[in-house]
């Protein structure tokens, strides 16, 4: 029996950080090691590209960056597929097929390119490669025939785009080559979507609220130690709230089954007074480097021979690319255009 498979990846923008590790990371080496799956696993740079097309250095140093956080977390080159998109011309060239497809109007109408375009501050100057991106994610997702494509929440619009694109094509051209991709979405929503140290919504390198899976023990506790936690917790023995209290909202995330007793008596001692933050924040620091700790260590140990982290980034992109290259021969057969 065939291996459902699976694709997911990041934009190569810079380090990866918690959020990345929460909402991605973790259950990707869950799944990789489940050997249910064929995994493929990309670092998107043509995507980061469609907005950072002029700071194209951000981009060549993050692959080697993002490809170390990988490893460090557990992405096995010798359990999933790890490649560089731009390495893969064949996706370009089913970008070009699926544009075809799809009207402007339809992209316009995209939830999630509307938020990110208004977010990013086009104004009238959007790129037309950033307008066409979830084109671009679609070619990415069937050009392995991915079953299954790990997201959050807010990709939701993305994988409906491609399911309309692959229904669309194998429509219009008869057949059934294209397969449709199922999102699999965060089951713990705060999770799928962890907030910043200072309480944005988001962690992001942009906001500077973000602690990176490369941060050292030091720079992890000046940043444990500056947390949002309430700012009416004047005093050790005033009551404190625990709602929007980051240090509370971590330690849910980060604590393990062995910790569930502890954070609760925890969260009623600082309810009720005469707890303070920064017994709260040691407290998550101790939790927060039992996780980080050996993902550093090992970050650490492949830093050292960066060649050998390429190479294998250029033996999974050969692999990738005979895989895309057997889909994109049988599109062009479909369409007609395999003219030689």
């Amino acid at each position: 029996m065939t291996k459902p498979i699976i694709l997911t990846g990041d934009r190569p923008t810079g380090k990866l950080h918690l959020g990345h590790y929460v909402g991605s990371l973790k259950n990707r080496v869950l799944l990789q090691n489940e050997y249910k799956y064929n995994m493929f696993v990309f670092l998107a740079d043509q995507q980061a590209l469609t907005d950072h097309a002029k700071e194209s250095e951000i981009i060549k140093e993050s692959i080697g960056n993002v490809a170390l956080d990988y490893l460090s977390v557990g992405l096995d080159p010798s359990k999933s597929t790890i490649f560089i998109q731009s390495q893969i011309p064949e996706l370009a060239e089913l970008t070009m097929y699926y544009m075809n497809l799809v009207s402007l109007a339809r992209l316009e109408r995209n939830p999630t390119v509307k938020t990110e375009i208004s977010q990013k501050g086009f104004g009238e100057s959007i790129p037309t490669g950033f307008l066409v991106y979830p084109i671009s994610q679609a070619a990415d997702i069937t050009a392995f025939k991915a079953n299954l494509v790990p997201v959050g929440n807010d990709q939701k619009p993305m994988i409906e785009q491609t399911r309309e694109i692959v229904r669309s094509f194998n429509h219009t051209y008869n057949c059934d080559i294209l397969v449709e991709p199922e999102g699999i979405y965060p089951e713990n929503e705060a999770a799928g979507r962890l907030p910043g140290l200072d309480g944005n919504a988001k962690m992001s390198k942009s906001l500077g609220n973000g602690i990176f899976l490369s941060d050292d023990e030091d720079t992890v506790r000046k940043k444990v130690m500056s947390m949002y936690t309430d700012p009416n917790h004047i005093r050790v023995e005033d009551p404190g709230q625990i709602e929007g209290n980051m240090v509370f909202h971590y330690l849910d995330i980060f604590g393990r089954e062995e910790d569930a007793a502890t954070i609760a008596e925890m969260k009623e001692h600082y309810q009720r007074g005469g707890l303070g933050d920064v017994k709260t924040k040691r407290y998550l620091l101790e939790i927060l480097e039992r996780e980080l700790a050996p993902i550093r260590e090992r970050r650490l140990e492949y830093a050292k021979d960066m060649g050998e982290v390429f190479r294998m980034l250029e033996k999974g992109s050969q692999v990738a690319r005979e895989v895309a290259g057997q889909t994109l021969s049988e599109v062009k057969e479909a369409m007609g255009i395999n003219y030689f």
